[in-house]
């Protein structure tokens, strides 16, 4: 006797886990400068600092960029709470944090996907 295949799981972690990825590969293939960058996603920061908790973590020397997902998830007010929405704004913090990595502009990251003209 054989059960029925199980649907595949899909938490709020992988969505999440997801978001990040694509919106990193994107930033990677489009910025020489981030293509050695490590994307990781971390639970909680380690500690609040003066403007409160942060989102995420860029340490330029370590070529890594961290993104806190509780933190992002949980004191992030949506003005639509959807899936679509929900994804916007993690690749959102992705291209906040990477812009902050380069000292940019985060606008400046993917000037031809926002070119409607």
């Amino acid at each position: 006797m054989v059960r029925p295949p199980l649907p595949p799981l899909d938490t709020r972690v992988d969505r999440f886990d997801l978001a990040v990825g694509s919106a990193a590969e994107f930033l990677r293939s489009a910025w020489t400068e981030l293509r050695d960058v490590s994307f990781e996603v971390g639970e909680m920061p380690p500690a609040s600092d003066d403007d409160g908790i942060p989102r995420w973590q860029v340490l330029t020397d370590e070529k890594r960029i961290i993104l806190y997902r509780l933190p992002i998830e949980r004191l992030s007010h949506l003005h639509r709470n959807d899936d679509m929405h929900r994804r916007m704004l993690v690749e959102g913090c992705v291209f906040r944090a990477a812009a902050e990595y380069l000292d940019r502009d985060p606008w400046d990251l993917g000037p031809e996907r926002f070119r409607f003209f």
